[in-house]
């Protein structure tokens, strides 16, 4: 899904911070998942399940780093295309006071980089991409209001805690040290993305790390197996596909 934000434009220029982060950072470990790619997963059978692919006629995500890292791409998809919704809003100005705003496109910007980083890096890595790279997906979100500021804000809180613990739950099944730094680096910036739409919700509150998401015994925020999240995520996916080797 190649969707463009069309009400703010991105800065390309060295200097801007994203452009920076694109540069300097995710093109350098995306070459670095090329190589560990080609090392360490160079099989191209089909009947390999840890390969993602198509079996019984439906796309199935695979197991082992391949299948965790289209599984993470699949979700980053689903959180892309949502804030490119909110921010392509119609009253997206109105609903949204300035900080508001500036969260949201921020949010925006980091998850359409974490989709097209994903993408590239599973391109790369990858036998057969043509037929193992999970396609662009659809998505179907009801009755949400993209106009409301609270449906907004609530479903982002609900997608967010759950890119949190679908990342915490996933670092087990990553037997690439390459990998597993990367899904680190991803899951701190889900966390604070979790972190600042609680604090938009309820301002100058504990609510950004409440006993609802932390627990309060051993102060570590959950973790949940792929089993657990596909079946809340797959409530905004339309693209049919399986996770039938995954936890």
């Amino acid at each position: 899904m190649e969707n463009e934000v069309k009400i703010h434009e991105v800065d390309r220029s060295l200097n801007n911070r994203r452009s920076f982060l694109k540069l300097s950072g995710l093109t350098l470990v995306t070459a670095g998942l090329v190589m560990a790619g080609c090392s360490d997963n160079d099989n191209d059978d089909p009947e390999d399940t840890s390969l993602p692919g198509i079996r019984n006629g439906v796309f199935d995500l695979g197991s082992g780093d391949f299948g965790v890292l289209t599984y993470a791409y699949a979700l980053e998809q689903l959180e892309a295309d949502f804030y490119t919704k909110v921010v392509n809003s119609t009253s997206f100005n109105s609903t949204f006071n300035d900080i508001e705003r500036q969260v949201l496109t921020d949010l925006y910007h980091h998850e359409v980089i974490h989709r097209d980083f994903f993408k590239a890096a599973l391109t790369g890595a990858l036998p057969d991409p043509s037929s193992q790279l999970l396609p662009s997906l659809a998505f179907n979100y009801g009755s949400l209001n993209f106009n409301s500021r609270t449906d907004v804000l609530a479903t982002a809180k609900a997608l967010e805690d759950t890119g949190v613990a679908a990342y915490n739950g996933a670092g087990k099944l990553i037997k690439s040290p390459d990998y597993l730094l990367l899904a680190g680096k991803i899951v701190s910036v889900e966390a604070r993305h979790a972190s600042a739409i609680r604090s938009l919700i309820n301002p100058n509150s504990k609510d950004f790390a409440g006993d609802d998401i932390v627990n309060v015994t051993t102060g570590l925020d959950a973790a949940k197996d792929p089993s657990k999240i596909l079946p809340i995520a797959g409530g905004f996916i339309t693209t049919k596909f399986t996770a039938q080797y995954l936890p």
